[in-house]
Protein backbone atom coordinates (compact mmCIF):
# COMPACT_ATOMS: atom_id res chain seq x y z
CA UNK A 1 0.00 0.00 0.00
CA UNK A 2 1.24 3.46 -0.88
CA UNK A 3 1.49 5.95 1.94
CA UNK A 4 -0.93 8.83 1.47
CA UNK A 5 0.94 12.04 0.80
CA UNK A 6 -0.62 15.37 1.66
CA UNK A 7 0.10 17.83 -1.13
CA UNK A 8 -0.10 21.52 -0.19
CA UNK A 9 -1.82 23.99 -2.50
CA UNK A 10 1.41 25.89 -3.20
CA UNK A 11 3.01 22.72 -4.58
CA UNK A 12 0.01 21.90 -6.75
CA UNK A 13 -0.09 25.44 -8.12
CA UNK A 14 3.64 25.29 -8.79
CA UNK A 15 3.24 22.08 -10.79
CA UNK A 16 0.22 23.37 -12.71
CA UNK A 17 2.10 26.57 -13.56
CA UNK A 18 5.02 24.58 -14.91
CA UNK A 19 2.79 22.26 -16.95
CA UNK A 20 0.82 25.15 -18.45
CA UNK A 21 3.89 27.26 -19.27
CA UNK A 22 5.79 24.28 -20.67
CA UNK A 23 2.95 23.12 -22.94
CA UNK A 24 2.23 26.62 -24.26
CA UNK A 25 5.94 27.35 -24.58
CA UNK A 26 6.57 24.16 -26.55
CA UNK A 27 3.65 24.91 -28.86
CA UNK A 28 4.84 28.46 -29.61
CA UNK A 29 8.50 27.49 -29.81
CA UNK A 30 7.69 24.70 -32.24
CA UNK A 31 6.13 27.07 -34.79
CA UNK A 32 8.66 27.28 -37.63
CA UNK A 33 11.85 27.02 -35.53
CA UNK A 34 15.16 28.00 -37.10
CA UNK A 35 16.29 24.35 -37.19
CA UNK A 36 13.72 21.59 -36.60
CA UNK A 37 16.22 18.84 -35.72
CA UNK A 38 18.05 21.09 -33.26
CA UNK A 39 14.69 22.17 -31.82
CA UNK A 40 13.76 18.61 -30.90
CA UNK A 41 17.11 18.06 -29.25
CA UNK A 42 17.01 21.33 -27.30
CA UNK A 43 13.46 20.90 -25.96
CA UNK A 44 14.03 17.27 -24.96
CA UNK A 45 14.62 18.17 -21.26
CA UNK A 46 11.24 19.97 -21.18
CA UNK A 47 9.49 17.09 -22.93
CA UNK A 48 10.97 14.65 -20.40
CA UNK A 49 10.15 16.90 -17.43
CA UNK A 50 6.46 17.17 -18.34
CA UNK A 51 5.48 13.53 -17.60
CA UNK A 52 8.19 13.10 -14.97
CA UNK A 53 6.99 15.95 -12.73
CA UNK A 54 3.39 14.86 -13.14
CA UNK A 55 4.18 11.24 -12.31
CA UNK A 56 6.27 12.04 -9.23
CA UNK A 57 3.97 14.75 -7.86
CA UNK A 58 1.62 12.42 -6.00
CA UNK A 59 4.53 10.51 -4.44
CA UNK A 60 7.13 13.24 -3.97
CA UNK A 61 5.73 16.75 -4.48
CA UNK A 62 8.37 19.44 -4.76
CA UNK A 63 8.29 22.85 -3.15
CA UNK A 64 6.77 25.78 -5.01
CA UNK A 65 10.28 27.23 -5.33
CA UNK A 66 11.57 24.15 -7.16
CA UNK A 67 8.63 24.17 -9.57
CA UNK A 68 9.07 27.90 -10.17
CA UNK A 69 12.74 27.45 -11.07
CA UNK A 70 11.94 24.50 -13.35
CA UNK A 71 9.36 26.69 -15.10
CA UNK A 72 11.88 29.49 -15.68
CA UNK A 73 14.41 26.98 -17.00
CA UNK A 74 11.79 25.58 -19.39
CA UNK A 75 11.15 29.07 -20.78
CA UNK A 76 14.88 29.60 -21.35
CA UNK A 77 15.11 26.25 -23.16
CA UNK A 78 12.14 26.72 -25.49
CA UNK A 79 13.27 30.21 -26.48
CA UNK A 80 16.77 28.96 -27.24
CA UNK A 81 15.35 26.01 -29.15
CA UNK A 82 13.17 28.20 -31.37
CA UNK A 83 15.89 30.62 -32.47
CA UNK A 84 18.94 28.40 -31.76
CA UNK A 85 21.14 29.72 -28.98
CA UNK A 86 23.46 31.59 -31.33
CA UNK A 87 20.59 33.73 -32.64
CA UNK A 88 18.33 34.30 -29.61
CA UNK A 89 17.16 37.95 -29.54
CA UNK A 90 18.06 38.47 -25.87
CA UNK A 91 21.60 37.35 -26.64
CA UNK A 92 21.83 39.78 -29.55
CA UNK A 93 20.56 42.59 -27.32
CA UNK A 94 23.20 41.79 -24.70
CA UNK A 95 25.85 41.59 -27.42
CA UNK A 96 24.94 44.99 -28.83
CA UNK A 97 24.40 46.69 -25.47
CA UNK A 98 27.61 45.50 -23.82
CA UNK A 99 29.70 45.24 -27.03
CA UNK A 100 30.30 41.52 -26.58
CA UNK A 101 32.10 39.43 -29.16
CA UNK A 102 29.34 36.79 -29.40
CA UNK A 103 25.70 35.99 -28.62
CA UNK A 104 25.81 34.83 -25.00
CA UNK A 105 22.31 33.41 -24.68
CA UNK A 106 23.84 29.96 -24.36
CA UNK A 107 25.73 31.21 -21.30
CA UNK A 108 22.38 32.15 -19.75
CA UNK A 109 21.10 28.66 -20.55
CA UNK A 110 24.10 26.94 -18.99
CA UNK A 111 23.98 29.20 -15.93
CA UNK A 112 20.35 28.09 -15.48
CA UNK A 113 21.45 24.49 -16.03
CA UNK A 114 23.40 24.79 -12.79
CA UNK A 115 21.13 27.25 -10.96
CA UNK A 116 17.92 25.19 -11.22
CA UNK A 117 19.18 21.61 -10.72
CA UNK A 118 21.12 22.78 -7.65
CA UNK A 119 17.87 23.52 -5.80
CA UNK A 120 16.15 20.38 -7.07
CA UNK A 121 19.12 18.22 -6.03
CA UNK A 122 19.32 20.00 -2.68
CA UNK A 123 15.65 19.31 -2.08
CA UNK A 124 15.87 15.63 -2.90
CA UNK A 125 18.98 15.15 -0.75
CA UNK A 126 17.53 17.01 2.23
CA UNK A 127 14.24 15.16 2.11
CA UNK A 128 15.36 11.68 1.14
CA UNK A 129 18.81 11.22 2.70
CA UNK A 130 20.35 11.79 6.16
CA UNK A 131 22.21 14.85 4.81
CA UNK A 132 21.57 18.22 6.44
CA UNK A 133 22.29 21.80 5.44
CA UNK A 134 25.96 22.62 5.52
CA UNK A 135 29.22 22.49 3.63
CA UNK A 136 29.03 18.79 2.76
CA UNK A 137 25.55 19.14 1.29
CA UNK A 138 26.63 22.13 -0.79
CA UNK A 139 29.74 20.31 -2.00
CA UNK A 140 27.71 17.27 -3.08
CA UNK A 141 25.09 19.43 -4.84
CA UNK A 142 27.74 21.36 -6.79
CA UNK A 143 29.50 18.10 -7.67
CA UNK A 144 26.22 16.66 -8.97
CA UNK A 145 25.63 19.73 -11.11
CA UNK A 146 29.18 19.54 -12.46
CA UNK A 147 28.67 15.86 -13.27
CA UNK A 148 25.42 16.74 -15.03
CA UNK A 149 27.25 19.35 -17.09
CA UNK A 150 29.84 16.80 -18.23
CA UNK A 151 27.13 14.29 -19.17
CA UNK A 152 25.21 16.97 -21.07
CA UNK A 153 28.26 18.05 -23.07
CA UNK A 154 29.03 14.43 -23.94
CA UNK A 155 25.42 13.79 -24.99
CA UNK A 156 25.48 16.90 -27.22
CA UNK A 157 28.65 15.63 -28.88
CA UNK A 158 27.36 12.07 -29.35
CA UNK A 159 24.00 13.20 -30.72
CA UNK A 160 25.64 15.56 -33.21
CA UNK A 161 27.89 12.72 -34.38
CA UNK A 162 25.14 10.09 -34.58
CA UNK A 163 22.67 12.40 -36.31
CA UNK A 164 25.39 13.61 -38.66
CA UNK A 165 23.87 17.05 -38.32
CA UNK A 166 25.64 20.35 -38.65
CA UNK A 167 27.03 20.83 -35.17
CA UNK A 168 26.64 24.60 -35.34
CA UNK A 169 22.86 24.52 -34.98
CA UNK A 170 22.87 22.26 -31.93
CA UNK A 171 26.23 22.87 -30.26
CA UNK A 172 26.33 26.61 -31.04
CA UNK A 173 30.00 26.99 -30.13
CA UNK A 174 30.20 30.08 -32.37
CA UNK A 175 33.77 29.30 -33.27
CA UNK A 176 34.97 29.06 -29.67
CA UNK A 177 37.38 26.15 -29.28
CA UNK A 178 36.81 26.11 -25.52
CA UNK A 179 33.01 26.41 -25.64
CA UNK A 180 32.36 23.13 -23.80
CA UNK A 181 34.69 24.17 -20.99
CA UNK A 182 32.97 27.58 -20.76
CA UNK A 183 29.61 25.81 -20.59
CA UNK A 184 30.75 23.64 -17.70
CA UNK A 185 32.16 26.68 -15.91
CA UNK A 186 28.87 28.57 -16.20
CA UNK A 187 26.93 25.58 -14.92
CA UNK A 188 29.23 25.47 -11.89
CA UNK A 189 28.84 29.22 -11.34
CA UNK A 190 25.07 28.81 -11.60
CA UNK A 191 25.02 26.06 -8.97
CA UNK A 192 27.21 28.05 -6.57
CA UNK A 193 25.11 31.19 -7.06
CA UNK A 194 21.88 29.28 -6.51
CA UNK A 195 23.09 27.83 -3.20
CA UNK A 196 24.42 31.20 -2.04
CA UNK A 197 21.29 33.16 -2.95
CA UNK A 198 18.40 30.72 -2.47
CA UNK A 199 19.35 28.31 0.33
CA UNK A 200 17.54 30.38 2.95
CA UNK A 201 14.38 30.73 0.87
CA UNK A 202 14.57 27.05 0.00
CA UNK A 203 14.83 26.07 3.67
CA UNK A 204 11.68 28.11 4.39
CA UNK A 205 9.86 26.52 1.45
CA UNK A 206 10.87 23.06 2.69
CA UNK A 207 9.66 23.88 6.19
CA UNK A 208 6.33 25.08 4.82
CA UNK A 209 5.99 21.91 2.74
CA UNK A 210 6.77 19.72 5.76
CA UNK A 211 4.29 21.63 7.93
CA UNK A 212 1.55 21.25 5.34
CA UNK A 213 2.22 17.53 5.04
CA UNK A 214 2.08 16.98 8.83
CA UNK A 215 -1.42 15.85 9.82
CA UNK A 216 -2.95 17.76 12.74
CA UNK A 217 -2.68 16.10 16.12
CA UNK A 218 -5.65 15.10 18.28
CA UNK A 219 -7.63 17.98 19.73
Amino acid sequence: MHRHVIIPLSSRLGLLTFLAVAVVGLAISGLAPADRAAWWLEVLPVVVALPLTGWTHERFPLTWLAYLLITVWAVILVIGAHYTYAHAPLGHWLQDTFHLSRNNYDRIGHFAQGFVPAIVAREILLRDTPLRSGAWLSLIVVALCMALSVVYELVEWWVALLARMQAGAFLDNQGNLWDAQWNMLWITIGALTSLAVLSGAHDRALAALAAAQTPPGPA
